[in-house]
């Protein structure tokens, strides 16, 4: 067994999640990734399960990444066991995997909308139910559910901002429910244009407009691991309830315009 502290991060397979998935072991986490390989509605990423494993080992980096459906119960509570077979503690979970096909209710059928539920927003509960015991069990842990500006509502993307809303007061209910199991619980807004396999999509059907940042640059998986790795870290034990928006403001209300 590992004396690693372990964390189990959800859609590892692309983007956000590959981005978050390098950062924790170049930090020396015990990282357990899982997602799907084959493409999914509204994303381009395919495929990726060996793309990420090979960006570890570009980088002499290990972590175990496996191929697990977010949406089923028994998948999430096998990729548990395995994390928990690295040291026995689940330390952290990063719920990252989500699906984003554009449209509106009108051009969004039922079958459709109850898979991006299902993935974007039963995922992050079923992940949550799985590891919340074995944290209470241990005095502490860390989740960080990735958010979107999309959950406050943004046109063409009903059922993508109802599951990401629905991800936002999940977060609050558990940051509540578990503030004095010492379970801090938070969410990480990436800036709109990251890539993520959902942006790729949306780049191949039409130009992307411009994104103000601070840097002014557009925002690259790194900024969002970055701070994941600060939320799941001892130096953020007193934050939880929170949400840290990494690129665009986009929990104010909307995007600025690109710089010069």
């Amino acid at each position: 067994m590992s004396d690693k502290k372990t964390v189990i991060v959800s859609g590892a397979t692309y983007g956000i999640g590959r981005g978050i998935v390098i950062d924790l072991a170049r930090r020396g986490y015990a990282v357990v990734g899982f997602g799907l390989d084959g493409r999914q509605p509204g994303s381009a990423a395919a495929n990726g399960i060996q793309g990420t494993k090979d960006a570890l080992e570009a980088e002499g980096l290990s972590a175990d990444i496996l191929e697990a459906d977010v949406s089923k119960a028994d998948a999430v509570a096998g990729v548990v066991a395995h994390a928990l077979g690295k040291g026995g503690v689940i330390h952290g979970a990063v719920n990252n995997a989500a699906i984003r096909p554009s449209g509106s209710v009108l051009d969004t059928d039922e079958a459709l909308f109850d898979r991006v539920v299902a993935v974007n927003l039963k995922g992050p509960f079923l992940v949550c139910r799985a590891v919340i015991p074995h944290m209470i069990n241990a005095g502490r842990g860390a989740i960080v559910n990735i958010g979107s500006g999309a959950g406050w509502g943004k046109a063409g993307i009903a059922a993508y901002g109802a599951s990401k809303g629905g991800v936002h007061a999940l977060s609050s209910a558990l940051a509540y429910d578990h503030l004095s199991d010492g379970i801090r619980v938070n969410v990480v807004i990436p800036g709109p244009q990251t890539a993520s396999g959902m942006v790729e999509e949306m780049a191949a059907a039409q130009p992307l407009p411009g994104v103000a940042t601070a840097s002014g640059r557009k925002t690259e998986p790194q900024d969002v691991a970055g701070a994941v790795a600060y939320l799941l870290s001892d130096e953020a034990v007193q934050i939880s309830g929170t949400i840290i928006d990494v690129g665009a403001f986009a929990h104010q209300g909307g995007v600025g315009q690109p710089r010069g």
